[in-house]
């Protein structure tokens, strides 16, 4: 098991956003994190990277904590944020051999990884340019490159079709696809409900802080009562009954 959060309970306040979440990730699955904005899946996110400290329960990566083994624990994910968060002096070479040395990687293996990855994404010819001359597209692409020259076991992605073209998110979906092949898990954060029907293997449904549903799209249709429903009519569904 990759991922495995555990009760859950946390925000930015005393005041929890968060309430007693509980569910996995497991290797080579593809887990879709739904919600309308404000649900709680950012915080989400954040609490599993180690930005906030959760105020009860435990999240477990490969099987230990980020408070047991924090250099294990990162080194086991690799996270593209929504916003882009690049370093306006560094170029994009650049921003590559700082997540290499970050991450501790072979340098050459590294850098091969990196070449299949600027070529898919077009960026091959930007290795010398700095964020201000990229696109919002194409600063998120440097991101989702850095991302997955890491041979992580769980990427993270919150809200990655932000500023892609459609040709980007194929090259992405892709890459996520060879990856989940490879053995690793991903989580997705995500407002493209059929994009993350066509490739999330499991769904969690998040609102006001508390996890609705999970489960796969046959189990989620069941338990909505909705025969052979699209993931855009189980949501729906949900957030009726949740506001009635």
């Amino acid at each position: 098991m990759s991922l495995e959060v555990d009760h859950l309970t946390g925000g930015y306040t005393q005041i929890p956003v968060l309430k007693d979440l509980t569910f996995t990730v497991p290797d080579q699955t593809v887990v879709g994190l739904i919600g309308l904005n404000g649900a709680g899946k950012s915080t989400t996110i954040k609490h599993i990277i180690g930005i906030l400290t959760p105020q009860k329960g435990q999240i477990r990566l490969n099987q230990v904590t980020l408070e047991q083994a924090p250099e294990t624990y990162r080194k086991a994910l690799a996270f593209v944020p929504e916003t882009p968060i690049l370093y306006p002096t560094l170029t994009l070479r650049e921003h590559i051999e700082l997540t290499i040395m970050a991450y501790d990687l072979d340098t050459k293996q590294a850098w091969q990884k990196a070449g299949d990855l600027l070529a898919r994404f077009r960026l091959a010819k930007r290795l010398d340019w700095f964020p201000a001359n990229f696109s919002k597209g194409m600063q998120q692409k440097v991101m989702i490159v850095c991302a997955f020259i890491v041979p992580a076991q769980l990427y993270i992605i919150d809200e990655p079709f932000t500023g892609l073209d459609p040709l980007a998110i194929r090259d992405l979906l892709a890459v996520i696809k060879q990856q989940k092949a490879r053995g690793a898990s991903v989580l997705m954060s995500t407002h493209v409900l059929a994009t993350a029907q066509q490739y999330a293997d499991q769904f969690i449904l998040l609102n006001a802080g508390k996890i609705q549903a999970q489960g796969t799209l046959t189990q989620l249709a069941q338990q909505f009562n909705v025969e052979n429903g699209s993931l855009d009519q189980i949501y729906f569904k949900m957030i009726g009954e949740a506001q009635s």
